[in-house]
């Protein structure tokens, strides 16, 4: 027999155990256990396929053809994984339901088509691994390969344009994201993407015979590189979240000053406080919907809860006497603003104010910052310069001269 094995087994072999490993740290993880689980589902898998890509490559075949083909259906597990991961991740209170079998119908189907491969004796395995070596691949397989990178490329999308979703959910719940961010979740989108990438520029190398990239070792050098960082990253990402307005819905107990502004407007209006198209959502009628949000104005104005650093749209909305779902359609239909965007400008406008106070030359810009509500330099520079058009320090230097 002969066994060979060299530092890029080494990497994969090391590799495989590390995701063996954190498997069963994200088992046993408490917090978010359906992410923790989908990820730990994916490292396990990952893991199958490295060991499997050593077994290929090191000579292991022949002696032990009985585990030939055994990852094969995997590359159609990962998209699906990815996704569901990036799903759960997102939404702590969401667990797997009955629908979320349906995408692993194909990989099903995979396994299905090529189950006589599986059940072959080992020298018809080892024949046709010879036959792959050289490649005389059959027509099963050459039909079942493309579909792989159609799924992959394809849960790569479906992950990016449910991140970019939950953005914009994020930005109508909370007013500082430094906790709350898709990074993490974007980079593993992101890096997925990019392995299927290189994975169809090893089958164009694999098909003009360049050794190098032959046999996928790109590919599972990368997968390898991905559980690193998944271990390196994974487990010290705070939790992303988001408050489920589903749980606020219900009708708070109206304030009598609340009550007495809203018939005010109706009885000036004249005008039934019926709901309108803009506000099917919630019922929110119209005269609601500008007592609402004259009050949330008001309330701005006279306490400034922005300068609260954890202020979300319940903690808001609770203030006000009414529902988020009702906050946050006056927010998206009066003021044409995510709860995030609203929030943010009355902090960027207090640093603004106070820049311009000669009283607050001896406090540095973050002081200030702080002071207005931001949780984070990077947050408030980034903030600043997307509604002022510079940077804080420039801005201060052009109120000052």
């Amino acid at each position: 027999m002969q066994f060979t094995i060299d530092w890029i087994h080494l990497t994969y072999i090391v590799g495989a155990v590390q995701g063996f490993l954190l498997a069963g740290v994200l088992v046993a993880h408490r917090s978010n256990r359906t992410a923790n689980r989908l990820l730990a589902v994916l490292m396990a898998t990952f893991t199958v396929y490295l060991i499997q890509t050593v077994y290929y490559s090191a000579g292991l075949v022949r002696p032990y053809p009985h585990f030939f083909g055994f990852s094969y259906p995997l590359p159609w597990v990962f998209g699906p994984l990815v996704y569901l991961y990036a799903v759960a991740a997102s939404d702590g209170s969401r667990g797997l339901e009955v629908r979320d079998a349906l995408h692993f119908v194909l990989p099903t189907a995979v396994v299905i088509a090529t189950l006589p491969i599986y059940l072959m004796s080992g020298p018809d395995k080892i024949a046709l691994f010879d036959r792959l070596e050289v490649g005389d691949v059959p027509t099963l397989l050459r039909v079942i390969d493309p579909t792989k990178y159609v799924s992959g490329f394809a849960y790569s999308v479906a992950t990016l344009v449910h991140l970019r979703r939950h953005r914009r959910s994020i930005e109508n719940s909370y007013s500082t994201t430094d906790q709350v961010n898709l990074r993490w979740l974007l980079w593993l989108a992101g890096a997925a993407a990019g392995i299927w990438f290189l994975a169809v520029l090893t089958d164009i190398a694999d098909l003009i015979r360049l050794p190098i990239l032959r046999r996928g070792n790109l590919v599972s050098l990368a997968i390898a590189v991905l559980v690193y960082a998944i271990g390196y990253k994974g487990l010290r990402q705070p939790e992303i979240f988001h408050y489920d307005d589903r749980r606020e819905l219900s009708e708070p107990v109206a304030s009598s000053q609340w009550k007495r502004i809203t018939a005010e407007f109706r009885v000036q209006s004249k005008q039934p406080d019926t709901p309108t198209e803009r506000y099917e959502r919630s019922g929110l009628g119209e005269a609601e919907a500008i007592a609402l949000k004259a009050a949330l104005l008001t309330l701005m104005a006279k306490e400034r809860p922005y300068r609260d650093p954890e202020l979300t749209l319940p903690d808001l909305a609770e203030r006000l006497d009414t529902t988020p779902h009702k906050l946050s359609e006056v927010l998206n239909a009066e003021l044409s603003q995510t709860f995030y965007d609203f929030i943010n400008r009355y902090r960027v406008e207090d640093v603004r104010r106070r820049l311009a106070e000669s009283r607050s030359k001896s406090l540095n810009v973050l002081t200030l910052a702080m002071d207005a509500g931001f949780a984070s330099k990077s947050t408030f520079n980034q903030v600043f310069k997307k509604q002022t058009g510079q940077t804080p320090s420039a801005y201060r230097q052009a109120v000052a001269g």
